[in-house]
């Protein structure tokens, strides 16, 4: 079916166009609010600042189409195949996208506030500037996703693979990621504050200059983490694994090490509590 067919029989007042074959078309700026259009394919089309609120895109085939800027808030888009599809500046609110495949998609800019993602595929996605507030993101696999200054307080990060992506200046505060697989990952001047880390896997992770206000990192093991600068003022590190990790010119007032693994701790610079400074000089310097 051509473009200016489909715009014709929407405008009559036809809204099902499931599994049409659409690959290609120029649909930039088109107006097809609440259309069927699950099955679809429209590998490689263009629906830029398109007005799709409300539509039906389950299992569509949508691999690198162009959805940049497109008005899709309440969207169905479950099973789709979005992998390297251009969602850049997208209006996505309150969609459901359970199981779709966005690997290598372009997110940069969108806003995914209250969407369903579970068990989506964001693999290697560009998820710069993205806000995913209050989202559902249990079991989605973010591997080496770049989340760089996204936003994602109250979001549901349940079972999520999370190796290697990029978490830099993230919104991440209240977050819980208790009990994740974060080793290696990128947190440097993220917010972070309440957040809960309890019993996370963070070797070797980068925390410079993050804050961590009331953080829980009781039981995480942060083995050689880099947390330079970072503020970790009431932070509960009880029973933590910090063995050769990197706290130099942060600041841990009033934080709590009740059992912690001090061992070739760095502490230049550092601001410790008041009550524990004997209790630190007396653990570094067995």
């Amino acid at each position: 079916m051509k473009e200016q067919e489909l715009i014709q029989r929407y405008e009559q007042g036809e809204r099902d166009f499931s599994g049409l074959n659409l690959a290609g078309a120029d649909l930039r700026g088109a107006i097809l609010i609440g259309v069927n259009l699950s099955k679809a394919n429209l590998t490689g089309a263009n629906l830029s600042r398109a007005f799709l609120t409300k539509t039906q895109l389950n299992q569509a085939l949508l691999h690198r189409a162009n959805l940049s800027f497109a008005k899709m808030g309440e969207t169905k888009m479950a099973e789709a195949n979005l992998i390297k599809a251009n969602l850049s500046g997208a209006f996505l609110i309150k969609s459901k996208l359970p199981r779709a495949n966005l690997t290598g998609a372009n997110l940069t800019g969108a806003n995914l506030a209250r969407t369903n993602l579970w068990s989506a595929n964001l693999c290697s996605a560009t998820l710069e500037s993205t806000n995913l507030r209050e989202s559902n993101l249990t079991g989605v696999n973010l591997n080496w996703a770049n989340m760089f200054d996204a936003k994602l307080m109250a979001a549901k990060l349940f079972a999520a693979q999370l190796t290697g992506v990029n978490f830099r200046k993230a919104y991440l505060n209240g977050i819980d990621l208790s009990g994740a697989d974060l080793n290696g990952v990128n947190f440097s001047e993220a917010k972070l504050n309440g957040a809960n880390l309890e019993g996370a896997n963070l070797i070797a992770a980068n925390f410079s200059n993050a804050l961590m206000r009331s953080i829980k990192l009781n039981s995480a093991d942060l083995t050689k983490a880099n947390l330079t600068q970072a503020c970790l003022v009431r932070a509960n590190l009880n029973w933590s694994k910090l063995y050769d990790a990197n706290l130099s010119e942060a600041n841990l007032d009033r934080a709590t090490f009740i059992g912690a693994n001090l061992e070739k701790v760095k502490f230049v610079n550092t601001t410790l509590p008041e009550s524990t400074r004997l209790y630190f000089s007396f653990a570094t310097a067995r």
